[in-house]
C-alpha cells in the first residue's frame, strides 16, 4: 500500500476508539498503540451508544491531544473498531480537522438489514481514509464496501484480513495502519 503522507506531513497523533460493547483496552486497540511506537496514541474509551455523545468525548479527547504535542489539529488522525470508528468519522465529517480516518471493522450497516446503512455522511468526509474489515464480516461485505466508499472525496484505501467482524491477525491490522499513516518500514 501507497501512504498518502511523507515524512513531513504524516499524522503526529492518533486517537483510536473501541466498539460499542468494548473500553478502551480492547486487545486490537492495544495492539495499535504498541505497534504505532513513534506515534502518540490514545485509547478512548467512549462509554456510549450515542453517536452525538460519543462525538463530544472524541471532539474533547482531540483537543487535549493536540495541546499536549504542540500540533494544530489537522495532524491528529482518528479512528476506531466498529462504532468507534463511525463515531470518528461522523465526528470528522461535522467539521473535527482531522488528518486522517482509520476505520477498522466499520458497522457499513448492521448484520442482516443492507438497507439501514450507515453512510449519509461518507460525502463530508474529506481526508484520507482506510478501511480495514474481516472478509466475512456481517455489517458489510467487500462487495457492499465497492459499492459505498466511491462516495468518500477523498483518498480512500480498503485492507481485507481474514477474519470476521473481529479479526484476530492484530499484527496485520497493525501493519496496514502503519504504511497507511507513513511510520511503514
Amino acid at each position: 500500500m501507497t501512504s498518502p503522507f511523507t515524512k513531513r506531513n504524516r499524522p503526529r497523533g492518533l486517537i483510536v476508539t473501541p466498539g460499542a460493547s468494548a473500553d478502551r483496552d480492547h486487545r486490537t486497540l492495544v495492539a495499535l498503540e504498541a505497534g504505532l511506537d513513534d506515534i502518540a496514541v490514545r485509547r478512548l474509551t467512549l462509554a456510549t451508544t450515542s453517536v452525538p455523545a460519543a462525538v463530544r468525548k472524541i471532539t474533547a479527547a482531540a483537543a487535549e491531544l493536540a495541546d499536549e504535542l504542540g500540533e494544530p489539529p489537522e495532524r491528529i488522525a482518528f479512528g476506531g473498531r466498529s462504532f468507534g470508528g463511525r463515531a470518528c468519522s461522523v465526528a470528522v465529517a461535522e467539521g473535527l480537522p482531522a488528518a486522517a480516518l482509520v476505520l477498522l471493522s466499520y458497522p457499513l450497516h448492521p448484520p442482516g438489514k443492507p438497507d439501514k446503512l450507515r453512510t449519509d455522511h461518507f460525502p463530508e468526509l474529506r481526508v484520507p481514509t482506510l478501511f480495514v474489515s474481516g472478509t466475512r464480516d456481517p455489517f458489510g461485505t467487500p462487495d457492499e464496501f465497492a459499492a459505498h466508499i466511491g462516495t468518500i472525496p477523498a483518498e480512500t484505501t480498503i485492507e481485507w484480513v481474514d477474519g470476521n467482524h473481529s479479526p484476530k491477525d492484530d499484527d496485520r491490522v497493525v501493519e496496514v495502519v502503519r504504511d497507511f499513516l507513513g511510520y511503514g518500514d
